[in-house]
């Protein structure tokens, strides 16, 4: 049982230790996107174009018409909702899906700050057939795809207790 509690403290640390990391990583990119792009250029890389947009809504831009602490209050509860579900999974879930999970609050927690920083979150992956996205909501994709592959897969405990 002490192994167990112990194990589960690691994971919650990597977990967290993971989360800050993510966040830092994709402020500074927002961050480097709104400097480099704020004159309203854009930067052709073949496929993907660096273009700067904001977007006052959700996910594609629903709820764009919403007053701004609507959506803010809204994005935090989610936020909140995922975080405390990452926590108490943190112990038993495969470390595919922890690492999943830590990447979904990441991107969440990203958009969240640019939301009551900037009232809007800036996007600037430009792909001409999809709507506009950042490295935050890329990180909430590959985390839900890490998810979703990490149930999918038959578990085997581990010596430390956990699933593997």
């Amino acid at each position: 049982m002490a192994n167990q509690v112990r194990a589960s403290g690691k994971r919650r640390i990597v977990l967290a230790v993971e989360v800050v990391a993510l966040v830092v990583i994709a402020w500074l990119v927002k961050l480097a996107m709104v400097a480099a792009l704020s004159d309203g250029g854009a930067v052709d890389l073949g496929p993907l174009q660096l273009r700067l947009t904001y977007n006052t809504g959700v996910a594609f831009s629903l709820g764009q018409g919403l007053p701004d602490g609507v959506v803010l209050a809204g994005t935090a509860l989610v936020t909140l909702v995922l975080a405390g579900y990452a926590w108490v999974s943190a112990a038993s879930i495969p470390w595919p899906g922890l690492v999943g999970l830590g990447g979904i609050l990441a991107g969440a927690l990203t958009n969240l700050l640019s939301r009551a920083v900037d009232g809007a979150v800036a996007d600037y992956f430009h792909t001409g057939w999809f709507p506009t996205f950042n490295l935050p909501d890329t990180l909430i994709t590959v985390g839900a795809v890490l998810v979703v592959l990490a149930a999918l897969r038959p578990t085997a405990k581990v010596e430390d207790g956990s699933a593997a």
